[in-house]
Protein backbone atom coordinates (compact mmCIF):
# COMPACT_ATOMS: atom_id res chain seq x y z
CA UNK A 1 0.00 0.00 0.00
CA UNK A 2 3.07 2.67 0.83
CA UNK A 3 4.59 1.71 -2.19
CA UNK A 4 1.41 2.39 -3.98
CA UNK A 5 1.09 5.76 -2.81
CA UNK A 6 4.62 6.36 -2.85
CA UNK A 7 4.18 5.70 -6.88
CA UNK A 8 0.89 7.84 -7.36
CA UNK A 9 2.94 10.94 -5.70
CA UNK A 10 5.83 10.56 -8.09
CA UNK A 11 3.59 9.85 -11.36
CA UNK A 12 4.61 13.45 -13.75
CA UNK A 13 2.07 15.76 -15.20
CA UNK A 14 2.12 13.83 -18.61
CA UNK A 15 1.62 10.35 -17.40
CA UNK A 16 -1.75 11.83 -15.40
CA UNK A 17 -2.90 13.15 -18.65
CA UNK A 18 -2.41 9.87 -20.57
CA UNK A 19 -3.50 7.39 -17.43
CA UNK A 20 -6.77 10.17 -17.39
CA UNK A 21 -7.60 9.70 -21.38
CA UNK A 22 -7.24 6.29 -21.04
CA UNK A 23 -9.52 5.71 -17.94
CA UNK A 24 -12.49 7.64 -19.46
CA UNK A 25 -12.13 5.72 -22.56
CA UNK A 26 -11.92 2.40 -20.96
CA UNK A 27 -15.13 3.25 -18.70
CA UNK A 28 -16.67 5.13 -21.80
CA UNK A 29 -16.31 1.83 -23.80
CA UNK A 30 -17.70 -0.94 -20.70
CA UNK A 31 -21.12 1.49 -20.87
CA UNK A 32 -21.23 1.10 -24.40
CA UNK A 33 -21.29 -2.34 -24.27
CA UNK A 34 -24.46 -2.13 -22.22
CA UNK A 35 -27.58 -3.15 -24.18
CA UNK A 36 -29.59 0.01 -22.95
CA UNK A 37 -26.27 2.35 -25.46
CA UNK A 38 -28.07 0.15 -28.51
CA UNK A 39 -31.11 0.47 -30.32
CA UNK A 40 -31.43 -2.93 -31.09
CA UNK A 41 -30.90 -3.36 -27.23
CA UNK A 42 -27.86 -6.27 -27.93
CA UNK A 43 -24.45 -6.05 -26.51
CA UNK A 44 -22.14 -4.22 -28.46
CA UNK A 45 -18.66 -6.17 -29.68
CA UNK A 46 -16.14 -4.63 -27.12
CA UNK A 47 -13.98 -3.57 -29.94
CA UNK A 48 -16.50 -1.51 -32.00
CA UNK A 49 -17.17 -0.06 -28.37
CA UNK A 50 -14.08 0.85 -27.59
CA UNK A 51 -13.21 2.46 -31.16
CA UNK A 52 -16.31 4.68 -30.47
CA UNK A 53 -15.32 5.59 -27.05
CA UNK A 54 -11.81 6.29 -27.98
CA UNK A 55 -13.14 8.67 -30.81
CA UNK A 56 -15.49 10.19 -28.89
CA UNK A 57 -12.44 11.06 -26.27
CA UNK A 58 -10.25 11.97 -28.57
CA UNK A 59 -12.59 14.08 -30.23
CA UNK A 60 -12.06 12.42 -33.62
CA UNK A 61 -15.49 11.63 -35.29
CA UNK A 62 -14.75 8.53 -36.97
CA UNK A 63 -16.88 5.78 -36.06
CA UNK A 64 -17.62 2.03 -36.95
CA UNK A 65 -21.32 2.05 -36.35
CA UNK A 66 -23.96 4.97 -37.39
CA UNK A 67 -24.00 7.09 -34.34
CA UNK A 68 -27.99 8.25 -35.23
CA UNK A 69 -28.80 4.80 -36.50
CA UNK A 70 -27.07 2.30 -33.80
CA UNK A 71 -26.93 3.95 -30.55
CA UNK A 72 -30.02 4.77 -28.62
CA UNK A 73 -30.63 8.02 -27.09
CA UNK A 74 -28.71 6.60 -23.95
CA UNK A 75 -25.55 5.96 -25.83
CA UNK A 76 -26.34 9.00 -28.14
CA UNK A 77 -25.72 11.09 -24.67
CA UNK A 78 -22.44 8.97 -23.42
CA UNK A 79 -21.00 9.44 -26.56
CA UNK A 80 -21.94 13.47 -26.01
CA UNK A 81 -20.54 13.51 -22.50
CA UNK A 82 -17.61 11.94 -23.60
CA UNK A 83 -16.90 14.49 -26.29
CA UNK A 84 -17.52 16.74 -23.96
CA UNK A 85 -14.64 15.41 -21.64
CA UNK A 86 -12.23 14.63 -24.45
CA UNK A 87 -12.98 18.74 -25.70
CA UNK A 88 -12.57 20.45 -22.24
CA UNK A 89 -9.48 17.36 -21.28
CA UNK A 90 -10.00 14.96 -19.18
CA UNK A 91 -7.84 17.24 -16.34
CA UNK A 92 -9.21 20.48 -16.47
CA UNK A 93 -12.91 18.04 -16.21
CA UNK A 94 -11.75 16.60 -12.62
CA UNK A 95 -10.25 20.20 -11.37
CA UNK A 96 -13.41 21.47 -12.08
CA UNK A 97 -15.34 18.89 -9.90
CA UNK A 98 -12.49 19.46 -7.13
CA UNK A 99 -13.22 22.97 -7.66
CA UNK A 100 -17.34 22.48 -6.74
CA UNK A 101 -16.98 20.34 -4.18
CA UNK A 102 -15.23 22.84 -2.45
CA UNK A 103 -11.64 21.08 -2.05
CA UNK A 104 -8.26 22.98 -2.61
CA UNK A 105 -6.33 22.46 -5.61
CA UNK A 106 -2.68 20.89 -4.74
CA UNK A 107 0.53 22.60 -6.68
CA UNK A 108 0.81 19.01 -7.94
CA UNK A 109 -2.65 19.06 -9.75
CA UNK A 110 -2.07 22.94 -10.88
CA UNK A 111 0.92 22.24 -12.38
CA UNK A 112 -1.05 19.06 -14.89
CA UNK A 113 -3.81 21.32 -15.69
CA UNK A 114 -1.32 23.81 -16.89
CA UNK A 115 0.39 20.76 -19.52
CA UNK A 116 -3.20 20.16 -20.07
CA UNK A 117 -4.44 23.40 -21.35
CA UNK A 118 -0.67 24.73 -22.77
CA UNK A 119 -0.86 27.31 -20.16
CA UNK A 120 2.36 29.47 -20.16
CA UNK A 121 2.41 29.33 -16.19
CA UNK A 122 0.76 27.79 -12.93
CA UNK A 123 -0.21 30.88 -11.59
CA UNK A 124 -3.60 32.01 -12.36
CA UNK A 125 -4.47 28.22 -13.97
CA UNK A 126 -7.36 28.12 -11.66
CA UNK A 127 -9.16 31.42 -12.81
CA UNK A 128 -8.27 30.19 -16.66
CA UNK A 129 -10.37 27.10 -16.07
CA UNK A 130 -13.23 28.98 -14.73
CA UNK A 131 -12.99 31.23 -17.88
CA UNK A 132 -12.87 28.34 -20.23
CA UNK A 133 -15.86 26.14 -18.32
CA UNK A 134 -17.76 29.17 -19.16
CA UNK A 135 -16.94 30.55 -22.17
CA UNK A 136 -17.27 26.60 -23.57
CA UNK A 137 -21.30 26.51 -21.70
CA UNK A 138 -22.00 29.88 -23.26
CA UNK A 139 -21.38 29.25 -26.95
CA UNK A 140 -22.16 25.59 -27.08
CA UNK A 141 -25.32 26.82 -25.85
CA UNK A 142 -25.96 29.93 -28.34
CA UNK A 143 -24.63 27.41 -31.07
CA UNK A 144 -27.35 25.23 -30.11
CA UNK A 145 -30.13 28.20 -29.53
CA UNK A 146 -28.98 29.30 -33.36
CA UNK A 147 -29.73 25.80 -35.17
CA UNK A 148 -32.69 24.85 -32.85
CA UNK A 149 -35.21 26.70 -35.07
CA UNK A 150 -33.74 24.81 -38.49
CA UNK A 151 -33.94 21.45 -36.19
CA UNK A 152 -36.98 21.81 -34.72
CA UNK A 153 -38.36 22.30 -38.20
CA UNK A 154 -36.58 19.46 -39.94
CA UNK A 155 -37.17 17.07 -37.14
CA UNK A 156 -40.14 18.30 -34.48
CA UNK A 157 -39.83 17.58 -30.99
CA UNK A 158 -36.10 15.94 -31.70
CA UNK A 159 -34.56 19.03 -33.13
CA UNK A 160 -33.58 20.52 -29.76
CA UNK A 161 -31.85 17.78 -29.09
CA UNK A 162 -30.09 17.64 -32.84
CA UNK A 163 -28.99 21.38 -32.30
CA UNK A 164 -27.60 20.24 -28.50
CA UNK A 165 -25.59 17.40 -29.77
CA UNK A 166 -23.88 19.18 -33.47
CA UNK A 167 -23.52 22.47 -31.37
CA UNK A 168 -21.31 20.77 -28.77
CA UNK A 169 -19.79 18.07 -31.21
CA UNK A 170 -18.94 21.16 -33.42
CA UNK A 171 -17.38 23.14 -30.60
CA UNK A 172 -15.42 20.28 -29.38
CA UNK A 173 -14.19 19.39 -32.85
CA UNK A 174 -15.30 16.45 -32.59
CA UNK A 175 -17.55 15.64 -35.68
CA UNK A 176 -19.49 13.10 -34.45
CA UNK A 177 -23.43 13.76 -36.55
CA UNK A 178 -26.53 12.08 -35.56
CA UNK A 179 -27.98 12.34 -38.89
CA UNK A 180 -28.08 9.08 -40.57
CA UNK A 181 -30.59 6.31 -40.94
CA UNK A 182 -31.15 3.06 -41.57
CA UNK A 183 -31.19 3.86 -45.27
CA UNK A 184 -28.70 6.89 -45.74
CA UNK A 185 -25.43 6.07 -42.91
CA UNK A 186 -22.85 8.40 -42.37
CA UNK A 187 -24.33 11.66 -43.67
CA UNK A 188 -23.16 14.02 -41.92
CA UNK A 189 -24.06 17.34 -43.14
CA UNK A 190 -24.43 16.73 -46.43
CA UNK A 191 -28.22 17.94 -46.08
CA UNK A 192 -27.15 21.07 -44.98
CA UNK A 193 -24.94 21.77 -47.89
CA UNK A 194 -26.56 24.98 -49.11
CA UNK A 195 -28.27 26.40 -45.66
CA UNK A 196 -26.04 29.63 -44.49
CA UNK A 197 -27.65 29.32 -40.46
CA UNK A 198 -26.03 25.46 -40.06
CA UNK A 199 -22.86 25.87 -42.23
CA UNK A 200 -22.00 29.34 -40.37
CA UNK A 201 -22.84 28.64 -36.66
CA UNK A 202 -20.95 25.13 -37.35
CA UNK A 203 -17.65 26.84 -38.66
CA UNK A 204 -17.89 29.73 -36.32
CA UNK A 205 -17.94 26.96 -33.20
CA UNK A 206 -15.19 25.19 -34.70
CA UNK A 207 -12.60 27.63 -35.30
CA UNK A 208 -13.78 29.51 -31.90
CA UNK A 209 -12.76 26.11 -30.18
CA UNK A 210 -9.65 24.74 -32.33
CA UNK A 211 -8.22 28.46 -31.99
CA UNK A 212 -7.37 27.36 -27.95
CA UNK A 213 -8.55 28.72 -25.00
CA UNK A 214 -5.18 30.92 -23.85
CA UNK A 215 -6.04 33.03 -27.34
CA UNK A 216 -9.93 33.39 -26.23
CA UNK A 217 -8.49 35.08 -23.31
CA UNK A 218 -6.25 37.54 -24.95
CA UNK A 219 -9.27 38.60 -26.96
CA UNK A 220 -11.24 38.73 -23.91
CA UNK A 221 -8.94 40.93 -22.28
CA UNK A 222 -7.00 43.11 -25.50
CA UNK A 223 -9.96 43.29 -27.55
CA UNK A 224 -9.90 44.76 -30.68
CA UNK A 225 -6.06 45.64 -29.84
CA UNK A 226 -3.48 43.30 -32.04
CA UNK A 227 -0.62 44.73 -31.27
CA UNK A 228 -1.24 43.53 -27.31
CA UNK A 229 -1.89 40.13 -27.96
CA UNK A 230 1.13 37.48 -26.51
CA UNK A 231 2.74 36.47 -30.13
CA UNK A 232 1.35 32.61 -29.51
CA UNK A 233 -2.12 34.88 -30.04
CA UNK A 234 -0.96 36.98 -33.12
CA UNK A 235 0.59 33.33 -34.74
CA UNK A 236 -2.55 31.40 -34.17
CA UNK A 237 -4.73 33.91 -35.70
CA UNK A 238 -2.82 34.41 -38.44
CA UNK A 239 -2.26 30.97 -39.47
CA UNK A 240 -5.39 30.24 -38.72
CA UNK A 241 -7.04 32.97 -41.51
CA UNK A 242 -4.30 31.79 -43.78
CA UNK A 243 -5.52 28.27 -43.34
CA UNK A 244 -9.34 28.77 -44.08
CA UNK A 245 -8.49 31.53 -47.04
CA UNK A 246 -6.04 29.61 -49.23
CA UNK A 247 -8.13 25.89 -49.03
CA UNK A 248 -11.05 27.58 -49.49
CA UNK A 249 -10.04 29.22 -52.72
CA UNK A 250 -8.65 26.14 -54.60
CA UNK A 251 -11.94 24.00 -53.67
CA UNK A 252 -14.04 27.25 -54.83
CA UNK A 253 -12.35 27.07 -57.96
CA UNK A 254 -11.39 23.47 -58.11
CA UNK A 255 -13.45 21.35 -56.54
CA UNK A 256 -16.71 23.32 -56.40
CA UNK A 257 -16.56 24.28 -59.84
CA UNK A 258 -20.01 22.53 -60.63
CA UNK A 259 -22.00 24.59 -57.67
CA UNK A 260 -23.12 27.96 -57.63
CA UNK A 261 -24.16 30.76 -55.70
CA UNK A 262 -23.95 30.32 -52.13
CA UNK A 263 -23.83 26.55 -52.14
CA UNK A 264 -20.39 26.96 -53.86
CA UNK A 265 -18.78 29.58 -51.41
CA UNK A 266 -20.23 27.77 -48.38
CA UNK A 267 -19.11 24.48 -49.38
CA UNK A 268 -15.91 25.72 -50.17
CA UNK A 269 -15.39 27.79 -46.57
CA UNK A 270 -16.85 24.36 -44.54
CA UNK A 271 -14.31 21.77 -46.54
CA UNK A 272 -11.35 23.89 -45.33
CA UNK A 273 -12.58 24.69 -42.23
CA UNK A 274 -13.54 21.30 -41.03
CA UNK A 275 -10.45 19.50 -41.40
CA UNK A 276 -8.87 21.84 -38.89
CA UNK A 277 -10.07 19.19 -37.00
CA UNK A 278 -13.87 18.78 -36.72
CA UNK A 279 -14.84 15.67 -39.15
CA UNK A 280 -17.67 17.20 -40.16
CA UNK A 281 -18.66 17.35 -43.89
CA UNK A 282 -21.38 19.02 -46.53
CA UNK A 283 -20.08 17.30 -49.65
CA UNK A 284 -19.28 14.02 -50.66
CA UNK A 285 -15.44 13.53 -49.68
CA UNK A 286 -15.08 10.48 -52.41
CA UNK A 287 -15.41 12.99 -55.18
CA UNK A 288 -13.38 15.39 -54.92
CA UNK A 289 -10.23 15.83 -56.75
CA UNK A 290 -7.14 14.37 -56.15
CA UNK A 291 -5.48 17.38 -55.28
CA UNK A 292 -8.11 18.48 -53.06
CA UNK A 293 -8.02 15.68 -50.77
CA UNK A 294 -4.18 15.75 -50.84
CA UNK A 295 -4.87 19.51 -49.00
CA UNK A 296 -7.12 18.30 -46.85
CA UNK A 297 -4.67 15.71 -45.47
CA UNK A 298 -2.29 18.26 -44.82
CA UNK A 299 -5.01 20.36 -43.18
CA UNK A 300 -5.63 17.34 -40.87
CA UNK A 301 -2.38 16.96 -40.38
CA UNK A 302 -1.77 20.42 -39.32
CA UNK A 303 -4.49 20.57 -36.92
CA UNK A 304 -6.07 23.41 -34.89
CA UNK A 305 -3.93 25.44 -31.96
CA UNK A 306 -2.34 24.65 -28.31
CA UNK A 307 -4.78 24.33 -25.54
CA UNK A 308 -8.07 23.91 -27.86
CA UNK A 309 -10.31 21.09 -28.19
CA UNK A 310 -8.37 20.44 -31.82
CA UNK A 311 -6.18 18.04 -32.03
CA UNK A 312 -3.61 17.87 -34.83
CA UNK A 313 0.67 19.06 -34.82
CA UNK A 314 -0.80 22.32 -34.17
CA UNK A 315 -1.00 26.21 -36.18
CA UNK A 316 2.13 27.33 -34.11
CA UNK A 317 4.25 24.34 -34.94
CA UNK A 318 3.90 25.00 -38.81
CA UNK A 319 4.55 28.46 -38.09
CA UNK A 320 7.70 27.61 -36.05
CA UNK A 321 8.57 25.25 -39.13
CA UNK A 322 7.71 27.90 -41.44
CA UNK A 323 9.83 31.06 -39.59
CA UNK A 324 12.45 28.89 -39.37
CA UNK A 325 12.25 27.86 -43.31
CA UNK A 326 12.68 31.84 -43.83
CA UNK A 327 15.50 32.30 -41.19
CA UNK A 328 17.64 29.65 -42.92
CA UNK A 329 16.77 30.99 -46.68
CA UNK A 330 18.11 34.42 -45.19
CA UNK A 331 20.98 32.81 -43.49
CA UNK A 332 20.08 34.24 -39.66
CA UNK A 333 20.63 32.40 -37.30
CA UNK A 334 17.21 32.73 -35.08
CA UNK A 335 13.77 32.38 -36.92
CA UNK A 336 11.49 35.07 -36.30
CA UNK A 337 8.08 35.83 -35.93
CA UNK A 338 6.35 39.07 -35.28
CA UNK A 339 9.23 41.13 -34.29
CA UNK A 340 10.10 38.24 -31.48
CA UNK A 341 12.94 35.39 -31.52
CA UNK A 342 12.29 31.94 -31.64
CA UNK A 343 13.68 30.42 -29.29
CA UNK A 344 15.97 27.38 -30.54
CA UNK A 345 14.52 24.34 -28.33
CA UNK A 346 11.21 25.28 -29.50
CA UNK A 347 12.47 25.08 -33.45
CA UNK A 348 14.07 21.12 -32.24
CA UNK A 349 10.33 20.58 -30.95
CA UNK A 350 8.63 21.61 -34.03
CA UNK A 351 10.76 19.66 -35.88
CA UNK A 352 10.43 16.53 -33.80
CA UNK A 353 6.37 16.79 -33.52
CA UNK A 354 6.25 16.99 -37.52
CA UNK A 355 8.72 14.03 -37.67
CA UNK A 356 6.36 11.91 -35.35
CA UNK A 357 3.31 13.01 -37.16
CA UNK A 358 3.99 11.92 -40.43
CA UNK A 359 5.83 8.57 -39.25
CA UNK A 360 2.49 7.70 -37.45
CA UNK A 361 0.46 8.73 -39.85
CA UNK A 362 2.32 7.24 -43.04
CA UNK A 363 3.01 4.24 -41.12
CA UNK A 364 -0.28 3.36 -40.00
CA UNK A 365 -1.71 3.73 -43.77
CA UNK A 366 1.17 1.43 -45.22
CA UNK A 367 -0.14 -1.08 -42.18
CA UNK A 368 -3.81 -1.09 -43.11
CA UNK A 369 -2.75 -0.33 -47.12
CA UNK A 370 -1.19 -3.80 -46.33
CA UNK A 371 -3.41 -5.89 -44.15
CA UNK A 372 -6.65 -4.23 -46.22
CA UNK A 373 -5.33 -4.65 -49.53
CA UNK A 374 -6.79 -1.21 -50.44
CA UNK A 375 -4.79 1.20 -51.82
CA UNK A 376 -2.34 3.84 -50.47
CA UNK A 377 -4.25 7.47 -51.04
CA UNK A 378 -7.20 6.11 -48.97
CA UNK A 379 -5.64 4.78 -46.36
CA UNK A 380 -3.14 7.96 -45.94
CA UNK A 381 -6.56 9.64 -45.59
CA UNK A 382 -8.09 7.90 -42.88
CA UNK A 383 -4.80 7.63 -41.06
CA UNK A 384 -4.00 11.63 -41.69
CA UNK A 385 -7.85 11.80 -39.94
CA UNK A 386 -7.38 9.38 -37.29
CA UNK A 387 -3.87 10.75 -36.41
CA UNK A 388 -5.05 14.56 -36.45
CA UNK A 389 -8.11 13.43 -34.72
CA UNK A 390 -10.56 15.15 -37.11
CA UNK A 391 -13.15 12.58 -38.31
CA UNK A 392 -13.43 13.00 -42.05
CA UNK A 393 -13.28 9.59 -43.90
CA UNK A 394 -13.42 8.08 -47.83
CA UNK A 395 -15.68 5.75 -46.51
CA UNK A 396 -13.37 2.63 -45.26
CA UNK A 397 -13.27 2.78 -41.78
CA UNK A 398 -16.60 0.63 -41.10
CA UNK A 399 -15.25 -1.58 -42.88
CA UNK A 400 -11.63 -2.29 -41.58
CA UNK A 401 -11.00 -5.35 -39.87
CA UNK A 402 -9.84 -5.85 -36.05
CA UNK A 403 -5.70 -5.19 -36.90
CA UNK A 404 -6.69 -2.10 -38.98
CA UNK A 405 -9.15 -0.61 -36.04
CA UNK A 406 -6.32 -0.86 -33.97
CA UNK A 407 -4.10 1.07 -35.66
CA UNK A 408 -6.80 3.73 -36.06
CA UNK A 409 -7.32 3.65 -32.00
CA UNK A 410 -3.86 4.10 -31.30
CA UNK A 411 -3.11 7.07 -33.83
CA UNK A 412 -6.66 8.69 -32.19
CA UNK A 413 -5.47 8.51 -28.57
CA UNK A 414 -1.27 9.32 -29.99
CA UNK A 415 -3.10 12.33 -31.82
CA UNK A 416 -5.39 13.64 -28.79
CA UNK A 417 -2.21 13.01 -25.73
CA UNK A 418 0.14 14.50 -28.11
CA UNK A 419 3.32 12.73 -29.30
CA UNK A 420 5.79 14.97 -27.06
CA UNK A 421 3.35 14.31 -23.74
CA UNK A 422 3.53 10.31 -24.77
CA UNK A 423 7.64 10.58 -25.25
CA UNK A 424 7.89 12.90 -21.54
CA UNK A 425 5.59 10.63 -19.63
CA UNK A 426 7.62 7.49 -20.64
CA UNK A 427 11.40 8.73 -20.45
CA UNK A 428 10.38 10.82 -16.99
CA UNK A 429 12.58 9.83 -14.53
CA UNK A 430 15.74 9.34 -16.94
CA UNK A 431 17.51 12.63 -15.87
CA UNK A 432 19.52 15.18 -17.41
CA UNK A 433 22.56 14.39 -19.08
CA UNK A 434 24.92 17.34 -19.11
CA UNK A 435 28.10 15.87 -20.44
CA UNK A 436 27.96 16.85 -24.49
CA UNK A 437 29.87 14.51 -27.14
CA UNK A 438 32.19 15.59 -29.75
CA UNK A 439 31.06 18.55 -31.95
CA UNK A 440 31.25 17.49 -35.81
CA UNK A 441 29.58 19.15 -39.03
CA UNK A 442 27.27 17.39 -41.03
CA UNK A 443 26.15 18.81 -44.83
CA UNK A 444 22.07 18.81 -45.01
CA UNK A 445 20.05 19.41 -48.39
Amino acid sequence: MTDAVHKKRHLTSFQIIILGFAGVILAGALILMLPISAKGGAVTPFHEALFTSTSAVCVTGLVVRDTASYWSVFGQGVILVLIQIGGLGVITVAASFTLLSGKKISLMQRSTMQEAISAPKVGGIVRVTFIVLKVTFLLELTGALVMMPTFIHDFGAKGPWMALFHSISAFCNAGFDIMGTEGAEYASLTAYAADPVINITVMALIIVGGIGFLTWEDIVTNKYHFRKFRMQSKVILATTVILILLPALFFYFVDFAGLSGKERILSALFQSVTPRTAGFNTADLTRMTGAGQAIMIALMLIGGSPGSTAGGMKTTTLAVLFANLLASFRRKEDAQLFGRRIDGRTVRHAAAILMMYVMLFFGGAVIISTAEGLPIGVCLFETASAVGTVGLTLGITPDLGGMSQIVLILLMFLGRVGGLTLIYAALSGTGKNLSKLPLEGITVG
